[in-house]
């Protein structure tokens, strides 16, 4: 029996490399479709740049309370589980994602009662943009579901089973794009181009999409659990409900720093982009401003760091189930592959952003030098 089980997990599992183009993949076709959603957001009339402002705006906040359910969570629970499968112990792994799952599925409920309760106070007086208010209720519900996504994709991360992260973040993309197309438009067309009202819609999509994704993770869950095996193949250790908690947060955490300052830093320009602009420029043009640069400039600016992506989610669980067999072999051939790809995506794309750099530092000079 047990060795039946094991035949099951590793036809199942995909290879390293396999999981690093599945995931790439996954991102271009990702990237591909929040294009095509950017474009037609930014071109539609009574939408622009103005609606970028509220939806964007009222996204920051909700993308930093998302940093730790979205980047640490997933790669925790990932690391922990490969660790004990690769040893045999996979009643344990199925124990932390059961703890995962009701520990995340209350922080993820807490997230979304305080984003729903102080939408009034951030969309007035943190980023004032009070159009934004309706956004930022109408996401709150998306941080439970995304926080309960990112226990599953961890858990089958875990496992090297890649495709269904890759499968859930695609459609998600790809139905945000769908529903924000076909919503937008019924609220333009009921509205007279609203622009509040097309923002709340396109929001209404994402909490949409970010719903069905979390349906298809746990319908995969569901049919793939009779090929998931419990059965310890090695060495049982019990763990308790505090042990594991502890040592997710204390994985999960250092990890997600990286992404909280990234989305800290846009938080910032939410904060202050508008504020400082307005007795400038005035109001309907800082938030103009404001929706250029945070859904033009940032998209394209982290276009190359969206790749990478790809190799810290397969890499953290290759190594660790490496780590935990001792074969240090495996662990330095997949790190040095992964230094290379990178590097290979990496370096084009930096030798690009450092002429753009220095012709925009030109033109600043230039135009300082004509004032004078």
């Amino acid at each position: 029996m047990q060795k039946i089980e094991e035949k099951k997990y590793s036809r199942k599992s995909e290879t390293f490399l396999q999981g690093i183009i599945i995931l790439m993949f996954s991102q271009i076709v990702i990237k591909i479709m929040g294009l095509v959603q950017t474009l037609y957001l930014t071109n539609r009339k009574g939408f622009g740049d103005r609606g970028n402002a509220i939806y964007m705006g009222s996204y920051q906040v909700y993308a930093l309370l998302l940093s730790l359910s979205s980047i640490g969570i997933p790669t925790a629970i990932s690391k922990l589980i490969s660790e004990k499968i690769a040893v045999g112990d996979n009643s344990a792994a199925h124990k932390i994602f059961k703890v995962s799952v009701l520990t995340f599925g209350i922080l993820g409920m807490i997230g979304t009662i305080l984003l729903f309760f102080g939408a009034e106070l951030i969309s007035t007086y943190w980023i004032e943009i009070p159009e934004s208010k309706n956004s930022l209720m109408i996401l709150s519900p998306a941080i439970f579901f995304v926080a309960i996504s990112s226990v599953f994709r961890g858990y089958f991360n875990g496992m090297q089973q890649m495709r269904a992260t890759a499968n859930s973040q695609s459609l998600e993309q790809l139905l945000k794009t769908i529903f924000t197309i076909v919503l937008v438009e019924i609220a333009a067309f009921y509205t007279m181009n609203n622009t509040i009202y097309m923002a709340a819609m396109a929001t209404v999509a994402t909490c949409m999409s970010i719903l069905f994704s979390f349906i298809y993770l746990y319908k995969y869950y569901i049919n793939e659990r009779k090929n998931i095996s419990v059965v310890n193949i090695g060495e049982k250790r019990k763990y308790s409900v505090r042990s594991i908690i502890k040592m997710i947060l204390w994985l999960s955490i250092p990890i997600s720093l990286t992404a909280i300052l990234t989305s800290v830093i846009k938080l910032v320009d939410s904060f202050t982009v508008v504020r400082i602009l307005k007795p400038i420029l005035g109001e309907e043009i800082a938030k103009a401003k404001y929706g250029i640069l945070s859904a033009k400039a940032d998209i394209l600016a982290t276009l190359p760091l969206s790749l990478n992506v790809a190799f810290t989610t397969a890499l953290v669980p290759a190594i660790s189930a490496a780590h935990a067999k001792g074969d240090n072999k495996t662990i330095n051939k997949r790190i040095s592959l992964s230094l290379l790809l990178c590097l290979i995506i990496g370096l084009p794309c930096t030798v690009r952003n450092v002429c753009i750099f220095k012709r925009n530092i030109n033109a600043f000079v230039s135009l300082c030098f004509r004032g004078c």
